[in-house]
C-alpha cells in the first residue's frame, strides 16, 4: 500500500492544491486541502508513514485551512479552518497552520464518531492490554505517553481513546504526540532520534511541537486491544512515583467526566463507561521521573502478561 511517503514533496502540496490530500488514519479517512507550506510541511514530516487513498475512496473528515483575506493576506497573515463551508473556530496566526490542522481532526473525530464512547485521554498498548491515561491540560500525559512510546508501547491515540460501543474493544487511531514548552527538549533528550515537528511559540498552550509516531504503531492501526488499566497520570516535581488504587464508584464518575459523548450516548454510553470500569485495574499515579514512570507500567505489563 502507498503511503504519504511515496510522494515527492511537489506531488504531495499538487494534491493538497487540487483534490485534496486523502489518507487513513486509524479508523477515519482525511481528506485535507491547503495552499499553506506548513501544513504540507508538517504532514511530509510526520505522516510519511501513513496509508494514502484514491480520491473516489470515501471520506470521513474533510479539512480546508486557508489563508484568511483581505489586509491579512500582508499584515500578520492568519490562517482559517473551514469543514464543510462553517468555521468553527477563531483564525489563528498563519504559522499556527499545522497546529491548527491537528486540533480540527480532533475536533471532528470528537464531534462525529459517534460509534465509540470518545474519552479525552491518552492510550497506549503492550501485551495485548491497553492503558488508558485520562487527565486534564498540564499533567504530563503526553510527556509520559511520549516516553512509553519511545520505550515499546504501542501508540493507540495521545488525545483521543475509542473504545468501540459493541464490544469494549480500544480502537486505535495513531497520530503524532503533541508535546508543549519543557516536555519538547525533555523527550529529545530522553529519546534522541526523535522526529518532530517545527516548534511553533506563542500559541494558547505556549510553545508546541508535535513527534512522529512509530511506524510500526502507524502499520498496527487496524489492530484493537483489550482495556487493561486506566491510569490518572499527575506530574509532581521531586516525587517519587506512587501508583494508588482507586475505588471503581470514582472511576466511572471521572472517565464519564473525561468523554466527549457519554450524555449524548445515553444508555449505550453508561453501560460503556460500566463496562470499561469492570474490565480494568483503575490508578491515580503521580510520578516526576520518566524512568520511574517507565519502569511502574512495565512492571503492570509484566503482572498482566
Amino acid at each position: 500500500m502507498l503511503t504519504l511517503s511515496s510522494l515527492s514533496p511537489a506531488e504531495l502540496r499538487h494534491r493538497m492544491s487540487i483534490d485534496g490530500l486523502r489518507f487513513q488514519t486509524g479508523a477515519f479517512v482525511a481528506c485535507v486541502t491547503s495552499p499553506i507550506s506548513h501544513v504540507a510541511d508538517g504532514l511530509e514530516r510526520l505522516y510519511g508513514d501513513y496509508p494514502l487513498r484514491d480520491k473516489h475512496d470515501f471520506v470521513d473528515f474533510y479539512l480546508n485551512l486557508v489563508p484568511v483575506g483581505g489586509l491579512r493576506r500582508w499584515f500578520k497573515p492568519q490562517v482559517q479552518f473551514d469543514h464543510d463551508g462553517l468555521r468553527p473556530f477563531q483564525p489563528l496566526p498563519h504559522d499556527q497552520a499545522f497546529s491548527m490542522f491537528e486540533w480540527a481532526l480532533n475536533w471532528c473525530v470528537s464531534g462525529r464518531a459517534h460509534s465509540y464512547l470518545i474519552i479525552h485521554a491518552a492510550v497506549v498498548e503492550k501485551n495485548g492490554r491497553a492503558a488508558i491515561l485520562p487527565a486534564p491540560p498540564g499533567s504530563g500525559k503526553s510527556t509520559l505517553c511520549a516516553a512509553l512510546v519511545s520505550r515499546g508501547w504501542r501508540l493507540l491515540s495521545d488525545e483521543l481513546t475509542l473504545i468501540r460501543i459493541q464490544d469494549g474493544q480500544v480502537v486505535p487511531s495513531p497520530r503524532p504526540i503533541s508535546l508543549k514548552n519543557g516536555s519538547i527538549e525533555l523527550i529529545g533528550r530522553y529519546a534522541p532520534g526523535t522526529v518532530f515537528s517545527r516548534p511553533v511559540a506563542d500559541t494558547a498552550k505556549g510553545t508546541i511541537a508535535h513527534m512522529r509516531p512509530p511506524a510500526d504503531s502507524v502499520r498496527r492501526a487496524q489492530e484493537t486491544a483489550q482495556p487493561g488499566w486506566i491510569v490518572f497520570p499527575r506530574y509532581v516535581a521531586n516525587a517519587a512515583p506512587a501508583l494508588i488504587p482507586l475505588p471503581r464508584a470514582r472511576a466511572f464518575l471521572k472517565i464519564a467526566e473525561n468523554a466527549f459523548n457519554y450524555s449524548l450516548l445515553g444508555a449505550a454510553g453508561f453501560k460503556a463507561v460500566g463496562d470499561l470500569v469492570e474490565a480494568t485495574d483503575i490508578f491515580d499515579f503521580s510520578y516526576s521521573a520518566l524512568d520511574d514512570a517507565v519502569a511502574v507500567f512495565e512492571q503492570l505489563a509484566g503482572l498482566g502478561a
